[in-house]
């Protein structure tokens, strides 16, 4: 067989070709039997391509694919065989990505992001969305996976994640903060305070029960009386109360919901002890109850929750640490002037949070 040749005399190769305007051609199949071309004005860059192009399909990638499969169509992928999240991990993980990833990099083809972008894309989001530690640490564990299936999948080589959380966090300077409990000292001046206020007294039984017990605040404002064994004195710890941004079917934000979810583990189910003053307290939030009205929220088919604002509702996390915000400053100032009168230091509590 003869071998073709260009206008200049050139052998060309099979799947090569010259078109009557002098452009260079080369067609190949991608491993889905799909028919895809090239084009370039000189030989020597067609082969360039075409170097790249059968090295991909040899290595059993799909560059065609990669080029015009979008982040965004990736995550999608991703999230629909996660099928074994809970609720509030996919709820997170939705409302994270769709506002900061999905206007910005997650438009972008997979093939066109590189170590280089997702540095460039993270320190954006430190620099002027002034993200945290805790915040970034969340994005990333979103888009690592992500990339992860792009490389299984066969539309890139690496993941260009890899190692830009190790290099954003020494750049940075970054050390996750330590969270630091309250002291003894600093628990009994809260509860002290408490007992003593007017303004603020009606929130010791929550609090009391959150410091006797040690649980997640989820596991706290989704307490029912029937989780509580007044007579053997136990607290069934078997469910949680979470608030999340959830998605419509249209792609917006829907207005944040209570929803019940179960623990992620078999040992978040748990019987805990009741302790005679958490006991106690349990008992005054009944009787104020008894006086004000119960919880009128039904939640997921769950109902008679033990604690509820003043207007029959089951409390938020956000409404909760506000609480703790001002009280602790209340708190401190009480306790300011009493170290004065009595003539010692005073015992200051730091910012803390549920």
């Amino acid at each position: 067989m003869a071998t073709r040749k260009d206008s200049r005399g050139y052998s060309l190769k099979k799947g090569e070709s010259q078109r009557k305007d002098g452009r260079y051609v080369f067609r190949y199949t991608t491993l889905r039997g799909e028919h895809r071309s090239v084009y370039a004005k000189e030989l020597s860059e067609l082969r360039k391509k075409e170097v790249k192009i059968r090295r991909a399909i040899e290595d059993g990638l799909d560059p065609d694919r990669a080029e015009r499969i979008t982040l965004n169509e990736l995550f999608d992928l991703y999230m629909a065989g996660k099928s074994q999240l809970k609720d509030s991990t996919r709820s997170n993980y939705l409302y994270m990505y769709r506002s900061y990833v999905e206007n910005s990099l997650g438009k972008k083809a997979i093939a066109s992001i590189k170590y280089s972008t997702v540095k460039a894309f993270y320190t954006g989001l430190i620099t002027e969305k002034g993200f945290k530690p805790n915040s970034m640490e969340i994005i990333h564990t979103i888009l690592h996976p992500v990339f992860t299936l792009a490389v299984r999948d066969g539309y890139i080589r690496t993941n260009p994640s890899d190692g830009v959380m190790g290099e954003i966090k020494k750049s940075h300077n970054w050390e996750k903060p330590k969270r630091h409990a309250l002291t003894v000292e600093q628990q009994e001046l809260f509860i002290e305070f408490l007992k003593n206020s007017d303004l603020y007294g009606h929130w010791l039984p929550l609090f009391t029960v959150f410091l006797g017990t040690g649980c997640r605040v989820g596991e706290i404002v989704g307490l029912r009386w029937k989780d509580c064994d007044f007579t053997n004195g136990t607290i069934s710890i078997n469910h949680n109360l979470i608030y999340r941004v959830y998605r419509k079917t249209n792609g917006t934000d829907a207005p944040c919901e209570m929803h019940i979810t179960t623990p992620k583990t078999s040992a978040g189910c748990r019987t805990i002890p009741m302790l005679d003053e958490v006991k106690q307290a349990l008992l005054d939030e009944r009787q104020r109850q008894l006086i004000e009205g119960p919880c009128m929220d039904k939640i997921d088919g769950y109902t008679n929750f033990i604690f509820c604002n003043r207007f029959g509702h089951v409390h938020t996390p956000h409404a909760i640490n506000r609480a703790i915000d001002r009280i602790r400053a209340a708190c401190n100032e009480w306790e300011k002037a009493r170290a004065a009168t009595e003539h010692r230091e005073a015992v200051v509590i730091p910012h803390f949070s549920v």
